[in-house]
């Protein structure tokens, strides 16, 4: 990492590299989260496998690799792709992810054959053209990451401008038609937002991965949070944190491709996420069930002492320790934690119930009935 950070002030191209990894995350990110809530995780997918077949034709159409050239083309087809999903969802009896599958596969298989076909061309120019397969990051250049930028920008301005829209229509689609929302247009422009993400990604991340770069980052996000602006924010930090880190590791480590790397530091975070989040995190649950049986341990053991005091006149009898230990299930430690929740008291050997115990006992026993 230290010869990381003296390489990055000192070498331009790794700036550049670094900068657009950083910004793609980011609204990969940002998007992502949108697909995720709309529980259309395969649409990344779908859409960056539909976006080859344009790359492919535009090259055939045009002859250049030029990198803004093939993404106009892998733009249109992306469109074209996510247009016949939606059409395939409203005008057929198939579910969305029957449509997202049949998409993928049709439009890569039609991708493919493309490829094979130029690799066989006598022209040599077509060699490359296999880096929006699996992705090239030291291929990017500063016209590169200007589109980046600038399409992270637009992203931002039009989520702002359309948040309360969008944030209706991600949990209620149907109460946002009962206000006039047009879902139809916020939908479309849910779809372009990740479409134009996904393609500026491919050359970086490549169509393989693409989906994992948007979709990890905002899975991750959303075990911390339910607030969608949080979330919105956590995943482009997370997708931004993943792109920076994945380059050093990269850069510093030979024969690393830097797209793979990106999307495996990003499968980190979610992995992090997924165990140690405080709401959902395996290991907040773990820990909740562990309290959860120690409480239902000590109410045990603290409803039991109060049906003997009951019978006694004085609430702090001492013959309740004498039939405390012959009853079997309730150990020391248990009153011990009694004792320092101030339920129950130790005097002269003897253990006895509080008032406060006492009162906490009576409330365990009406919310029983209740119950």
């Amino acid at each position: 990492m230290k010869e990381y950070l003296e390489l990055l002030w000192t070498d331009y191209t790794l700036q550049v590299i670094t900068l657009g990894t950083a910004i793609l995350g980011a609204t990969c990110g940002m998007l992502g989260s949108f697909a995720v809530l709309r529980k259309q995780s395969l649409l990344g997918d779908a859409i960056s496998h539909a976006a080859l077949p344009g790359i492919a034709l535009i090259f055939l159409i045009t002859g250049t690799k030029d990198s803004t050239t093939l993404l106009i083309g892998a733009l249109i087809s992306g469109l074209i792709g996510s247009y016949w999903i939606n059409g395939i969802i409203k005008r057929t009896r198939l579910k969305t992810d029957t449509a997202l599958g049949l998409i993928l596969s049709l439009f890569f298989g039609v991708g493919i054959l493309l490829l094979t076909f130029i690799q066989k061309m006598p022209d040599a120019n077509q060699a490359g053209l296999d880096k929006y397969l699996f992705g090239q990051a030291a291929t990017l250049v500063v016209k590169d990451v200007w589109i980046m930028g600038v399409v992270s920008v637009i992203s931002l301005i039009v989520t702002l401008l359309f948040w309360k829209e969008i944030k209706l229509f991600l949990f209620d689609t149907e109460f946002s038609k009962t206000l006039g929302f047009k879902t139809n247009t916020i939908n479309f422009l849910i779809t372009s937002l990740i479409v134009i993400a996904i393609v500026i990604g491919l050359q970086t991340v490549g169509v393989i991965l693409m989906s994992a770069m948007l979709l990890a980052p905002a899975a991750a996000a959303r075990q911390w949070t339910n607030k969608l602006s949080v979330m919105v924010s956590l995943a482009a930090a997370f997708g931004a944190i993943s792109g920076v880190i994945g380059t050093a590791i990269s850069a510093s480590q030979n024969n690393l491709s830097t797209g793979p790397v990106i999307v495996i530091v990003a499968g980190v975070f979610v992995l992090i996420s997924f165990i140690f989040s405080p709401s959902r995190g395996l290991l907040f649950k773990e820990i909740q069930k562990y309290q959860n049986r120690n409480d239902l341990k000590l109410f045990k053991t603290l409803t039991f002492m109060h049906e003997i005091a009951k019978t006694h006149e004085n609430i702090e009898h001492p013959h309740a320790i004498k039939i405390l230990n012959n009853f079997q299930g309730f150990t020391k430690r248990s009153l011990e934690q009694l004792q320092q929740r101030e339920w129950i008291k130790l005097q002269n050997n003897m253990w006895s119930m509080t008032h406060k115990g006492f009162n906490a006992a009576q409330d365990i026993h009406l919310m029983g009935e209740d119950e």
